[in-house]
């Protein structure tokens, strides 16, 4: 893969967690809808939760975007992706490009093992 296809997956990529991660810290409640009960249901308020979930998105839209040890966050991304359509399937007409974007990050993971 060329500099700049894998320069263009990265920032793709990493765009799908930098614009959760404003959009958690800008409007929570329209974000609250996609995470799952289980995790809701941690003790932990619903702001704080957001914030750390956002904050966790900030890392992993960060980490790809350096493209530093990229298999670690890419693999991580589409474990996340993934679970978010696992999870919320019945919202799949929203969030069927999350499908698109995991296998991104997997090609990604496994273009930086060769």
């Amino acid at each position: 893969m060329s500099k700049t296809s894998n320069l263009l997956l990265r920032i793709a990529l990493a765009f799908a967690f930098l614009y959760p991660a404003y959009g958690m810290w800008t409007n929570p409640n329209n974000w609250l809808g996609y995470i799952p009960a289980l995790v809701r249901d941690v003790g932990i308020s619903q702001g704080v939760l957001l914030m750390l979930i956002a904050g966790v998105h900030l890392i992993i839209a960060l980490w790809i975007l350096s493209g530093w040890k990229i298999f670690l966050p890419s693999l991580v991304a589409a474990v996340f992706l993934g679970s978010v359509v696992y999870f919320n399937q019945n919202q799949l007409n929203v969030l069927f490009r999350d499908i698109s974007l995991a296998l991104v990050a997997l090609a990604l993971a496994f273009g930086s093992r060769r």
